[in-house]
């Protein structure tokens, strides 16, 4: 089930208690521009940004099961105009997204420490400010990218990484350690999941590489569960859910996207 709407919105309205797991990539702070006045990640601020994703997270609460999990992928920015990121890319929201959107990107507002080329610390922020919110922080998985974007840089390494960070609201909480196990050695994945990036024809380049959500709820829920994704975005953690016999529920703002959701999932109800 999709719901067109702000997160902050829709996620009260959702019944409580009914979500085994969350499993969601939310947008990246100052690198895209998704033609939405609701988007999240255009904040003046990464301070701000991590306030306001918290904020979503903490609407959550209610509706995630006392066992429940929550998989959060997110990724660092640079401070200063462009984002300090690649070209490249293609985007279906507008023409002033994804590379051509950071051509143009004006620095944000002058911060209390951060100077132009700092690496945010956006990640470690969040999931500090998700703990102080009452979260449990379980796992910093690393998203290891062994098809990375090219940067043109030399004066640092090229990212080849993203986290993802296990939430739980409480100590004890379903974890199939099982799920992710290695199909030939028989060994139980580590902290470290290398997964190739991927695109999805006709939506924008940050697309979630399916196995990534697949390891996530395999691992935090039972095939009739409900899996939600507050940043659906072009569908993966839901046309994936479908794949392995769970429920969905989905948010997404732009209708450009839910178009691309429905068709990947045969969805037709809308709210």
């Amino acid at each position: 089930m999709i719901h067109k709407g702000n997160a902050l919105d829709v996620l009260p309205t959702l019944d409580k208690k009914s979500v085994q797991t969350i499993v969601t990539s939310p947008p990246y702070w100052g690198l895209r521009n998704y033609d939405n006045d609701e988007q999240l990640g255009q904040e003046d601020s990464p301070e701000q940004f991590v306030e306001r994703l918290v904020s979503i997270f903490g609407c959550a609460k209610d509706i995630l099961k006392d066992d429940g999990t929550l998989w959060v992928n997110i990724a660092d920015t640079f401070f200063g105009a462009k984002g300090g990121h690649w070209d490249g890319g293609n985007s279906i929201t507008n023409n002033n997204t994804g590379s051509e959107y950071r051509v143009g990107r004006k620095a944000p507002p002058k911060h209390p420490y951060l100077k132009t080329g700092d690496l945010c610390g956006v990640p470690w922020n969040f999931a500090i400010a998700m703990q102080k919110d009452g979260w449990y922080l379980k796992n910093d998985i690393i998203w290891h990218k062994p098809n990375p974007m090219p940067e043109a840089v030399n004066n640092r390494c090229c990212k080849a990484h993203e986290y993802i960070f296990l939430f739980t609201l409480n100590k004890n909480y379903y974890f199939n350690s099982d799920a992710l196990r290695d199909k030939n050695t028989n060994a139980r994945k580590t902290d470290v999941w290398s997964i190739n990036t991927s695109q999805y024809k006709g939506a924008h380049f940050a697309v979630f590489p399916t196995k990534l959500p697949e390891l996530c709820i395999k691992a935090g829920s039972n095939v009739g569960d409900i899996v939600l994704d507050p940043f659906m975005g072009s569908g993966t953690t839901a046309e994936t859910a479908v794949r392995l016999g769970r429920n969905w529920v989905g948010i997404e703002l732009n209708e450009d996207y839910i178009k691309i959701i429905k068709d990947r999932t045969s969805q037709t109800e809308l709210f």
